[in-house]
């Protein structure tokens, strides 16, 4: 009996452990490979006393839509401008159908907001000087909707370091 639970606590480990690094190798290669897509910022908080500096991120797109009409997850079907924000077109259940020039962000909602993903940026203590006129979030998109956070960028569309 001693045995057989070893055997599988360390099977539940090593599965573990397989999920983890499977979702930080695709992390890693949507960092790498996946389109930026900037989403304008609608600032929610910017500090937490228990994390510490931080901004909590909302999202145009997001704003003012009733997420009690839309399926509770699902795709927000976006296109790009020259400076590669993005402008909604529409939300929808699945993956298809997605015409040229458009791209997925996976989202979900709860009883009160409609979740892209990236929901805070936490930044150096004493940086947030830097931050306050943050304008858009940068994302790496990849072909299934994931998203990565990559950084806040400024009005005229520079990464903000």
């Amino acid at each position: 009996m001693k045995r057989s639970s070893a055997v599988i606590i360390l099977l539940n480990l090593l599965l573990l452990l397989i999920y983890f690094n499977w979702n930080v190798f695709e992390k890693e290669k949507t960092l790498k490979q996946g389109k930026l897509v900037l989403l304008e910022l609608a600032p929610v908080d910017p500090r937490s006393l228990m994390q510490g500096d931080y901004m909590r991120l909302s999202y145009s797109l997001v704003q003012n839509i009733s997420p009690h009409k839309l399926p509770k997850r699902g795709y927000c079907v976006v296109r790009l401008d020259g400076h590669q924000v993005a402008k909604k077109v529409r939300f929808q259940q699945h993956k298809l159908p997605l015409h040229e020039g458009e791209y997925l962000i996976k989202y979900f909602y709860n009883d009160f907001i409609i979740d892209l993903g990236a929901g805070s940026y936490f930044f150096e203590e004493g940086t947030q000087a830097k931050y306050v006129n943050a304008k858009y979030g940068g994302v790496r998109i990849d072909n299934e909707g994931n998203s990565v956070l990559t950084g806040l960028y400024d009005k005229s569309y520079n990464l903000i370091k």
